[in-house]
């Protein structure tokens, strides 16, 4: 069997066309599924754009192409602060959103291998937490999460919805 070279990095601007498809098809995905999230014009070009542009949008390549996108932000998620529920730590933290693979890499574990590439990045930046988001009609995402150690610690309320919230502590 052939072992595909992986690479997880910032995304640049000349993936925008790529991660864009990858988004698209995510969306789809999510109607087909029969889930709400994602169907409300979020996330759109612009996002993606923005992600690129600050440095938030992460790619994970096999063989060079682009295989999964993922967005890490540096404590800023302003619905975060307003959680029913409690979250696991007060200090620094990175948040996961829109996580997404290409139909090409579906089903073949490439989540969890982003899952722990995030958190091997979040280690070497210092920082103790990552915190995510998902919607309630999302199950492969909560089965990763929940399977990737990290713990419920309530709900939050997203523009698209209430969303219920994860953290993990790296050791």
């Amino acid at each position: 069997m052939k072992t595909n070279e992986l690479q997880f990095r910032l995304a640049r601007n000349e993936d925008h066309a790529a991660i864009w498809k990858i988004i698209q098809q995510a969306i789809d995905r999510r109607k087909q599924e029969g889930s709400e999230q994602w169907q409300s014009g979020y996330p759109n070009e612009g996002t993606i754009t923005e992600d690129i542009t600050s440095n938030h949008g992460f790619v994970l390549t096999s063989d060079g192409e682009i295989a999964a996108y993922t967005a890490l932000i540096f404590n800023d998620e302003p619905a975060y602060a307003d959680i029913d529920g409690k979250w696991l730590t007060d200090g620094d933290f990175f948040v996961i959103h829109r996580v997404a693979v290409s139909e090409k890499f579906a089903g073949k574990g490439l989540v969890k291998i982003l899952f722990d590439q995030i958190e091997n990045y979040v280690k070497s930046q210092n920082v103790p937490s990552i915190k995510v988001d998902t919607n309630f009609d999302n199950p492969a995402m909560i089965s990763i999460i929940v399977k990737k150690g990290y713990r419920y610690c309530g709900e939050v309320m997203l523009a698209g919805g209430m969303r219920k919230a994860y953290e993990k502590v790296l050791k």
